[in-house]
């Protein structure tokens, strides 16, 4: 007999224990089903058999009426004296085969997994799909495993490659977060999830109606875009250098036009000439920390920038970027020295399961740690030895890895989305003479991330359908902008005769980036793609 066939994409746990006062389950469970839930799973963990019986009747009951298949967990007993439509076991529940042999032919059957390993035996013992997770932490179940975050997920998707094998994510998901789940929730190999599993912000929600539009909203719209990169249409319209330099150009002349807010947390010794050299370019830099600062913030600034080189307020790096996700705006996270110990690597993992970098970038030393590669060292925030054998194949696999842009700096620098390679040959030794260069760098990404963000949300109708898009805006063209626009000034202020070395080379710097143009980046930009 066929299978059924389940659209995964709004999964809804039930827990009676989670509603309002006053607020009836059968009530608010139909308020869910019109808002757009398409999958419902009955969870009862500590009524008696006959109360969870009459739940699960009721429920189907009700589910048939909107043609939403109805999933059991745990309780084979249950699901057989019902008709359910599936099952769902965890780790200690009953075998998958077991479970196969006793229920009818039909019926689908999932497993909780929590590492890759349990995706393998999942698909082993013949699961139909797989609760994969937690994504985050939660508060309607005591969660055994530790939170793997979106990348953890890709991890355990990469695992279902060339099977039919269903994935919804499970854990801590809401409507704040759903879009940074699906877009980070993506393998190396372009698996996606099929859906998400979501328990309290509807079943707590005075409004399920409205808790349930809004995460299918966001859902349907993701799922409408080709799966993609933060950079806009590869498959139909790739990159040349030459539409590069343009676009490049373009985002400068936003920058000066819309002169956006640029956010920047970060390293202390750097502040000020970072907030200088968002100035020169024609941004307003703000240098705010509080964590109670960071949902006002960012409504309304064009992008963030995470550089935690004295990291310091990891709190408010955690709000910035959470809040920032929310918003859509970008963010560049510069991990300044994580190689150089346990705290910053561990500070890293952290932010980077927290929220979704939209750039990341760093030297060497500093990706090769954020990659688990012993290929490049570090000592502190330098690195040491000759850099990658293969520059190129290195950051576009950490690009589809992290699902963002990854610019390797150096001295050749090089940008990736996952598909396309640009390789910058521009820059001058004296930046290597200066300290914070690189700080600088992910100052200038950050801000043309915020001139590329701001002129697309500019040029967007107010009726416009959502796209689905985490960030709106070219940012692997803004992110060549960005080291171009450091690399190039460097070029012009240390020709300059009054330039005799560092010390007058920095306000030379700032000066050229003041004076920079369309033109000056795209006449003197020494771009290549591999």
């Amino acid at each position: 007999m066929t299978k059924k066939e389940f659209d995964y994409s709004l999964y809804l746990v039930t827990g009676r224990d989670l509603l309002p006062p006053a607020k009836d389950y059968l009530e608010s469970l139909e308020e869910a089903l019109k808002g757009g839930v398409t999958l419902v799973q009955v969870r009862e963990k500590t009524a008696d058999t006959g109360e969870i019986l009459d739940v699960a009747r009721k429920t189907k009951e009700l589910c048939d009426k909107y043609d939403v298949p109805v999933i059991i967990d745990d309780r084979i007993d249950i699901a057989l004296a019902m008709g359910a439509d599936g099952v769902h076991l965890g780790q200690t529940d009953m075998p998958v085969p077991i479970a196969r042999a006793l229920l009818p032919p039909d019926t689908v059957i999932g497993k909780t997994c929590n590492t890759p390993e349990h995706v393998r035996v999942a698909i082993s013992e013949g699961a139909d799909y797989v609760g994969v997770g937690p994504v985050r932490g939660t508060q309607t179940k005591k969660v055994k495993h530790p939170v793997v975050g979106p990348r953890g997920i890709g991890e355990m998707l990469q695992v279902l490659d060339g099977t039919d094998v269903k994935a919804v994510a499970i854990a801590g998901i809401n409507s704040t977060n759903v879009l940074h789940c699906l877009w980070g929730s993506v393998s190396p190999t372009g698996h996606q999830l099929d859906g998400v599993a979501v328990v309290s912000d509807i079943m707590a929600s005075q409004d399920p109606y409205a808790s349930s539009k809004r995460l299918s909203d966001a859902i349907k719209a993701f799922y409408r875009s080709p799966l993609r990169t933060f950079s806009q249409g590869l498959s139909t319209a790739p990159y040349k250098v030459e539409g590069i330099k343009t676009a490049v150009g373009s985002i400068l002349r936003s920058v000066k036009q819309f002169s956006p807010l640029v956010h920047q947390i970060t390293n202390n010794v750097v502040t000020n000439q970072s907030a200088n050299a968002t100035l020169a370019l024609g941004a307003s830099p703000i240098m705010a920390t509080a964590p109670e600062e960071m949902a006002d913030l960012s409504k309304v600034t064009g992008a963030l920038l995470v550089n935690f080189g004295t990291i310091q307020n990891l709190d408010g790096m955690l709000e910035a970027g959470r809040n920032t996700n929310i918003n859509r705006k970008p963010i560049v996270f510069d991990p300044v020295g994580v190689g150089a110990t346990a705290y910053r690597r561990e500070s890293a993992q952290g932010l980077l399961s927290a929220w979704q970098a939209t750039v990341l970038k760093g030297n060497a030393g500093e990706l090769a740690a954020i990659a688990n590669s012993s290929e490049v060292q570090a000592k502190g925030v330098d690195s040491l030895g000759q850099g990658f054998a293969d520059p190129a194949s290195f950051v576009r696999k950490l690009a589809r890895q992290h699902r963002c842009i990854v610019v390797l700096t150096g001295v050749t620098d090089w940008v990736s989305d996952g598909h396309a390679v640009a390789r910058l040959s521009n820059g001058h030794a004296l930046l290597g003479e200066i300290t914070g260069s690189g700080c600088m760098v992910g100052t200038a990404v950050a801000t043309f991330c915020a001139g590329a963000s701001t002129a697309a949300a500019a040029g967007r109708a107010a009726d416009a359908e959502d796209d689905g898009m985490l960030v709106r805006g070219d940012m692997f063209v803004a992110a060549i902008g960005g080291v171009l626009a450091i690399t190039i000034a460097a070029e012009i202020a240390a020709a300059r005769e009054d330039v005799k070395g560092s010390g007058t080379f920095l306000p030379a710097l700032i000066d050229e980036l003041g004076k920079l143009t369309a033109e000056d980046l795209a006449s003197r930009a020494n771009i290549a793609l591999v």
